[in-house]
């Protein structure tokens, strides 16, 4: 049996260190990734909103729960596309499905939102002010 362990631990250290190291990486390059990307900011409208909430319990101290809630908001863009970023619990509240105004982002990168009040998005191609008869 203790020979079973000396091949079994050291393996599982080596499988979750590369887990993590993989974990990293990945992290890494999708942060370069959209380092790169230029800043663009366009017309859209919010779509949509929603959170994703999980809950861990860690079993090593009683009655330990945490628990994390990630938002995300869907833009629609002047040529239909539509686009989800994770953005932060602030700029969740500050949204509402609807508004309609300057999106900035960096690839896949939230970078903030800037409502129009007044403006409606008309069609796919054009912005145009609520009233304004064209």
């Amino acid at each position: 049996m203790f020979e079973a362990m000396r091949v079994f631990l050291p393996l599982l250290f080596a499988i979750v260190s590369g887990i993590i190291v993989m974990k990293l990486g990945f992290g890494f390059k999708d942060w370069n990734r959209n380092r790169r990307q230029p800043v663009l900011t366009v017309e859209a409208k919010v779509v949509t909103k929603r959170q994703h909430v999980s809950r861990s319990i860690r079993t090593d101290v009683e009655d330990m729960q945490q628990i994390h809630t990630h938002y995300y908001a869907t833009f629609e863009v002047a040529s239909g596309d539509r686009m989800e970023f994770r953005i932060l619990s602030d700029d969740y509240a500050m949204l509402a499905e609807g508004d309609v105004g300057s999106l900035t982002f960096q690839g896949k990168k939230f970078r903030g939102f800037e409502r129009h009040y007044g403006w409606v998005l008309h069609g796919k191609e054009e912005m145009l002010r609520m009233g304004s008869g064209s």
